[in-house]
């Protein structure tokens, strides 16, 4: 919502979080360097040759529960991370693991739940 200002007639924007149903990032990292493990408190002990990071962002927030059991059922990932307050998941696995993982969720929140989907990115 933007108004005028009476007073210097600048615009003030006001920002709103309006919840929807949707997932607004799905990423998966190939290959992260070990530092990124460690800072984000997921497991050290992996192969990084073979490693990757799926990140979720979603709403309503506690959409995040359901997604980490369709990520689990889906594939061999493993939950890295999940919170039900800001809709942020974090699984881990293999890049083909991660990938169904997120193909499997973006694919049940669309047709199953009617969310709005991004696409899924990589790096």
């Amino acid at each position: 919502m933007a108004e005028l200002n009476d007073f210097n007639d600048r615009m003030r924007i006001i920002q709103e979080l309006v919840p929807g149903k949707q997932i607004t990032l799905a990423h998966i990292i190939a290959n992260p360097d070990k530092i990124l493990y460690k800072k984000l408190g997921l497991d050290p002990n992996i192969d990084y040759n073979k490693a990757a990071i799926g990140i979720v962002t979603m709403s309503p927030a506690e959409t995040a529960i359901i997604a980490a059991d369709i990520a689990i059922k889906a594939s061999g990932s493993e939950i890295g991370f999940v919170d039900r307050f800001s809709g942020t998941l974090i699984v881990t696995g293999t890049v083909s693991e991660v990938e169904a993982a997120l193909r499997a969720l973006c694919e049940y929140s669309e047709e199953t739940l009617g969310f709005t989907v991004c696409p899924i990115t990589r790096t």
